[in-house]
C-alpha cells in the first residue's frame, strides 16, 4: 500500500485480527497494521494528533458500542478525515449492507471468505488497489 503510512483496522473479532496479519505477513505486506477493537477507538486512534493517519481503514460493520456503519457515517462527515479510503471487510453479504455502505461513502466493499487462501486473494488485492492508487494527502 502507499508509501509508510499504516493500515487502520476496525475489527472486534481477535480471530480475524490474527487472520488478517497472517495473511500481510504470508503475502510479505510489511507495511504496519494498527487493530482497534471498535469504531470509538478507531475513532480516538484518528483523531489523536500523535498517530499517523492511515492510508487506508478496513472495516467490519458488526460491532459494539459503535458499529461500522456508525463510524463510517462518522468519518465521512468530518473534513479531516473523510478522505481516507475506507474497505468495509465483513462478514455481511447483505444487499442493505452493502448499498448503505456505498451511501456512506465506502471505498469497496469485500466479503471474508472463510477459506484462507480466498481470503489472501482478499487481502492481495486490497493491497494491490492501495499500492497503485493515487491517494489525496489528508493535509500531510
Amino acid at each position: 500500500m502507499q508509501n509508510s503510512k499504516p493500515i487502520l483496522l476496525v475489527e472486534d473479532d481477535i480471530v480475524d485480527v490474527m487472520t488478517i496479519r497472517r495473511a500481510m505477513r504470508d503475502l510479505e505486506i510489511t507495511r504496519e497494521l494498527v487493530p482497534t477493537g471498535d469504531g470509538e477507538e478507531a475513532l480516538a486512534y484518528l483523531k489523536n494528533e500523535d498517530n499517523a493517519k492511515p492510508c487506508v481503514i478496513l472495516l467490519d460493520l458488526n460491532m459494539p458500542k459503535m458499529n461500522g456503519t456508525e463510524f463510517l457515517r462518522t468519518v465521512k462527515a468530518d473534513n479531516m478525515l473523510k478522505k481516507i479510503p475506507v474497505v468495509v471487510l465483513t462478514t455481511s453479504n447483505s444487499e442493505r449492507d452493502i448499498v448503505r455502505s456505498f451511501e456512506l461513502g465506502a471505498a469497496g466493499y469485500m466479503v471474508k471468505s472463510v477459506d484462507y487462501k480466498k481470503f489472501m486473494e482478499i487481502i492481495r488485492t486490497i493491497d494491490l488497489y492501495w499500492t497503485l492508487s493515487k491517494l489525496p494527502s489528508n493535509g500531510e
